[in-house]
């Protein structure tokens, strides 16, 4: 059942991230201050928020142990200042192989202790004129699906690419929220973004936070921004286009409610 609070306000931070974690870090504080300040419980970060370097390897380079390091320490210490819960759109966590990270989520609690992690589990591939990308060279994919329990109700964890895989989110009952950090490349922004978002709501029939990368990034790399908070019927309830801000929605237990009572279709499935 969904839950708790009949309003439960969420905040999705953009960003244009670069090269330096500091600088990357002061960027989100102000944006994560703007968002307790107008009430949100939950903030997502898009994915990178600490580094958008010149190569992709660079994430090796600032890559943190699990449980230690300066993305780790400023996600606990803001999530206990503002006493939210605060979610890191992706952490790069070392892992066994040293030449790859876990492109890892991590979510803090209000009093600053990590409650969830999730690592990135499909791996983004693209090549279209002058970018390549194949996330596989440098990063290490996660197996596992999860989720937490908010005060909206059950909150689906992804990343970015996942988005594209609606089995992940099918693996988990009962929906209140999706979440997608993201670095969505103009091209693929352009084309796919907004309606693989409706879709994850639609199919779901639950809200979908989209927190994502918005703008030019050391290099000349450009991703796509749009990011925004949808409803269970689809409809886009806040948005912003371009650069960094905050987009601040509520989670509307009874528009769930009534959106799964007009058109049962989680009742109906049968595979």
């Amino acid at each position: 059942m969904i839950a708790s609070s009949v309003h439960f306000r969420v905040a999705a931070v953009q960003m244009v991230s670069g090269a330096d974690v500091a600088a990357n870090l002061a960027q989100a504080e102000p944006l994560i201050a703007k968002a307790a300040e107008q009430g949100a419980k939950l903030v997502l970060l898009p994915e990178n928020f600490g580094l958008m370097g010149l190569q992709a390897k660079g994430k090796i380079a600032v890559r943190e142990p699990d449980g230690d390091g300066m993305q780790q320490a400023f996600l606990s210490a803001q999530a206990r200042r503002h006493r939210i819960t605060l979610i890191g759109g992706s952490v790069p966590i070392a892992c066994d192989d040293p030449t790859r990270i876990k492109q890892a989520l991590l979510v803090y609690g209000p009093d600053g202790a990590r409650i969830a992690r999730y690592d990135k589990v499909h791996l983004f591939r693209f090549t279209q004129g002058d970018e390549n990308y194949d996330e596989a060279k440098t990063i290490s994919a996660g197996s596992t699906v999860q989720s937490l329990i908010a005060d909206c109700g059950r909150v689906g964890l992804s990343i970015c690419y996942d988005v594209r895989f609606p089995e992940l989110y099918r693996s988990l009952s009962d929906l209140a929220l999706i979440v997608v950090p993201a670095a969505f490349t103009v091209p693929t922004g352009a084309a796919h973004w907004e309606t693989l978002l409706r879709a994850r709501a639609i199919e779901n029939q639950c809200y979908v936070l989209a927190a994502a990368q918005g703008g030019t990034h050391p290099g000349g790399r450009r991703t796509w921004g749009h990011s925004m908070l949808v409803d269970p019927w689809g409809e886009i309830v806040a948005e912003r286009a371009d650069g960094a801000g905050v987009v601040i929605g509520d989670i509307d237990a009874a528009r769930i409610a009534d959106v799964r009572s007009r058109l049962p279709a989680l009742m109906h499935r049968t595979l």
